[in-house]
Parts: C-alpha cells; structure tokens; sequence
C-alpha cells in the first residue's frame, strides 16, 4: 500500500495564517519599484498576480535550516531558492544505470532530473522571466504536485548575441585517458570551433599536476587552424591538480578580458582532483576578484564513469555558473556545439524565486529538491545574496508536493522571481499566481510536459531515497510504463531517454 510520511513536508500553522493571509493581500510593484509580470498557464495573469512578500526574520520564526533530510521546519507559508540550471546529476545517474550500476543517493538532485527536459512554457519579450504555475491533484488525500515554471527569451529574439571570450581549462591527468573523457572533450572542442563566429574568442589552459596556457585568447578570426592544433595536441599526463587549472584558467580569462564580451571559464574534468588544493571553498577563494569584478562565470562539464560530482557541483554553484555531464560523443557535441553557444549571453544575474503558499488553503509543503540551493526567505530581496545566472532559451522547473486543507477553495500559491539585469544590474520582478480551481483533477489530466516533470521528479526521489516520500509514488515499473507512453506521445528522444534510465533501474530493483 502507497503511503505518505507527511510528518516530515513544512507545515502551515493556523496560528500563522491570518498575519500570512493579509501579507499575500498586499499587491502591486517589487521593493525596487519594477512592475510584477505575467503568469501563464490555469493562472491569473497580469498585475492582479500577488508578489511574494518578504518573511519574518529566521530566528523570529523558528526556521530550522539542519531540518532532517535537507528540508526547512519554518512555521512560515514561504519557499525560497536560487533558480538553478544545471543537469550533471541526472546526466550521471543515466551512465550509472547504464553500467548496471545503482547511483550514490548522495549525487542525486532530483531538480536536476526536471530541468533536463524541454517544458512549454511561455516566453517574455525581453530579459528576465516569464512565470507559470500550475498543478494536479494525486490519488493521495488532499496532496497535490505544483509546477513552478520560469522561462527566458529564446536567443532569436533579440538579435545577435554578444561576442564570446571562452577559456577553456581541460583535465590532462592520468585519468581522463580513459574512454569517454578527454576524446569526447577533444572531439567536441573541435566541432566547437568551427561553429563560433569569427569575432568569438578562445583560449586553453591545461592541467595535470601542473597548469599550462597552452594557448593564450585568440580571436578566431583566421585562426582557427591555430585553435584546431591546440585541441588535438590534447593528451593524458598525471595527477589532477585541478585547484592550479581553475587559478590559471581564470588568471588566462582576465589577461584576455574583452570589454563587451561575455568572458566565460568552461572546466571539462572528472572532478577527481588528488593533488594540490582539493577544496572547492579554497580553490574559489584565490579567484574570487575574476568572478566578482570582472563577471567571469564558470560552466562545468563533467566526464567518465567515476566522476566527482560533490567538487565540481560546488565550484559551478559558488563560482555563479552552472554544470552538465557527458556520456557520448553526441552529448558533448550537443553541449559544445548547442548548449554552450546558448550560454554564451546572459539574461538574468542572482535570480532568486520565492513561492508563497496561502495558509487558509495550504496545510504543508515540501519543495522536492533545490536542498543546496535553499535561500533564507527574508534574504529574497537582498540583492547582496548570491542567486543563479541565467542565459537565453532557458526554463527552469521546481516541484512541489502540497497538501490542501479539507475543503480549499481559492488562492494556492504566489511565485515571484527576483534578478538583476545582467548590464546594469537593476533588479528586476516577475510573478505568478494559481487557484485551487486550476489544480488538474488527476496527473493523467495534465498537460503531457507537466507529466514529464512529475515522472522525472518522482524518479529523482525514488533513487535518492528508497522510502515512499511524494504522494502517490507509483513503483519504478508503473514510473516505467508512463515514461514510455509519454515518450510514444512527445516523440521526443530525451524522454525516450528517460523511460530507458527507469527500466535500467527497475532491472536492479532498487
């Protein structure tokens, strides 16, 4: 029998819901002034959408942040993240169960399984975000699943994209000689190159138990060849000193620094670093004036079947970038090729979301996922507080398993994102809001893209921890059926994807 251990999701005291009801009656502009958005999708839409309101201060409200398993026991209606775009962990667990392997739960962030699919959501005109909201009701008591959907402008439209000024710093070690890591990153680079526009620019740093510029910023320009020389010199050396490759591949970034540019380090490793200094805090530290004056942002991209999730997670996360993993030679083109120009420009700096639930209707919540990327909610609105950095063509998706109270009727839940223009660096907000009366009568009513999400998100918890903790969790072998309908229906190759990882889990009945 499925069952729900609701004693552990963030309750809404009814004591609270009174002052929490009046704050979400509050409408109209953000702190900075800036007009609320548009909601999409069984939402209202327009200025009527609440903003959320700011929180009382943490130890005024008993906010717990060492709650069990990551989770906030905060008696408050609040939920706040860093918007976060990486997808390394659900590429990882993919080759893991590939390999008949079970993934260590530990590198499990079931956020990073939902943000690895395409979603629908409606795009804004310019930068910053639209906001969608949405939900279906399960088959578990008064539980429901809500989407909170965030999207960019698409590339084209705005016009051309600003010129790029790309280090790339490439793991040598002994290690990356294996099959599946520095050949990918090779093969990649090359198709890169003759993809970037002739006013990009490209420089190469490598690493082993030393770091080398192996080529200094080069405008591509007519010298490509040069570039192609450097890549396929790549070979496998030693130990990884992978603290000397970031130091230098950022001290590289700034003496080739482009006004106007957007300067980017791109890290391809294992993350197996055993030499020199190992520590992601440390290593940030020494090249915390590159990223703080001169904006370099950091894109992992992590390789092979033994990889350091933990270390490279944490240099993206605090090194205001974002990570993805490779497996094949058609995902490191895709990444090279695709991604990585789609990342060049940049939309939207420290993007916060804050979702505010309403407490006469909402009885718990749990957010599923984001737990290293939790923010204090009285911090939404400190620009000072680090966020997510944000490029065109994104979405970015959160979970949330809510439980109503018997009888709910009307406001649900306020999203609101929160982020600095990337030039000027004024902030920004965008809201959206949805009802009780939107909330879908069954998942299988749902849009098939919300499906996705659920499916990806209920797969990410069951391989993160073996008990049943989302309402209605079905088995990896019903979990299996619905990824492989929705992938019949989406025709769409990523799901296919998915219903293979879920069979190859269900093979080793986890």
């Amino acid at each position: 029998m499925k069952t729900h251990r609701a004693h552990r999701a963030h309750r809404i005291p009814r004591l609270f819901a009174t002052a929490a009801a009046t704050a979400l009656l509050l409408t109209g502009c953000g702190a900075d002034g800036s007009d609320i958005g548009e909601a999409s999708d069984g939402a209202a839409r327009g200025s009527e959408a609440f903003p959320a309101p700011s929180a009382p201060r943490a130890e005024e409200n008993g906010r717990n942040e060492n709650a069990e398993d990551g989770r906030t026991a905060a008696p408050d209606h609040l939920s706040t993240f860093a918007v976060d775009v990486d997808t390394a962990s659900y590429g990882y667990a993919r080759r893991t169960l590939t390999e008949g392997q079970r993934p260590d739960p530990s590198t499990i962030r079931p956020e990073e399984f939902v943000n690895s699919f395409r979603q629908d959501y409606e795009r804004p005109d310019g930068n910053g975000f639209s906001v969608t909201v949405d939900g279906a009701r399960t088959g578990d008591d008064d539980w429901s699943l809500v989407r909170v959907g965030l999207a960019t402008r698409t590339a084209e439209q705005q016009g051309e994209r600003p010129p790029a000024a790309l280090t790339f710093v490439i793991d040598v070690s002994g290690s990356m000689g294996e099959p599946g890591r520095l050949d990918l990153a090779r093969s990649a680079l090359g198709t890169m190159t003759d993809r970037l526009r002739d006013d990009d620019s490209v420089a190469l740093v490598t690493f082993s138990g030393e770091a080398e510029t192996v080529l200094p910023m080069t405008r591509l320009g007519d010298h490509r060849d040069r570039v192609h020389r450097a890549v396929s010199g790549l070979e496998p050396t030693d130990s990884t000193n992978l603290g000397a490759g970031v130091e230098t591949g950022y001290a590289t970034a700034v003496e080739g620094l482009r006004e106007g540019a957007t300067n980017r380090v791109v890290l391809v490793s294992d993350a197996l670093a055993n030499t020199g200094d190992t520590d992601a805090d440390s290593i940030l530290e020494r090249i915390s004036t590159a990223r703080r004056e001169h904006g370099i942002t950091l894109f992992g991209v992590g390789v092979g079947s033994d990889y350091g999730d933990a270390l490279m997670e944490r240099l993206a996360d605090k090194g205001d970038g974002h990570t993805t993993y490779v497996s094949t030679e058609d995902e490191a083109r895709e990444v090279f090729s695709t991604d990585l120009p789609q990342n060049i420009d940049l939309t939207a700096r420290d993007a916060k979301a804050q979702v505010a639930f309403d407490p006469e209707n909402v009885a718990e919540f749990r957010l599923i996922g984001y737990d290293d990327r939790r923010v204090a909610d009285d911090d939404f609105r400190d620009d000072r507080v680090d966020g997510g950095e944000v490029g065109p063509g994104h979405t970015v998706t959160a979970v949330y398993a809510v439980r109503t109270e018997p009888g709910a009727d009307g406001h649900l839940a306020t999203a609101t994102v929160r982020w600095l223009d990337p030039d000027t660096r004024t902030p920004h907000e965008s809201s959206g809001r949805l009802e009780t009366g939107a909330l879908h009568d069954r998942l299988t009513d749902a849009p098939v893209r919300f499906q996705v999400t659920t499916t990806a998100a209920y797969f990410g918890d069951a391989l993160r921890r073996p008990e049943v903790s989302l309402p209605d969790a079905p088995s990896l072998g019903e979990l299996r059926e619905t990824a492989e309908t929705l992938a019949d229906r989406t025709e769409d190759k990523d799901v296919r994807g998915l219903a293979d990882a879920i069979d190859d889990a269900s093979r080793l009945d986890l």
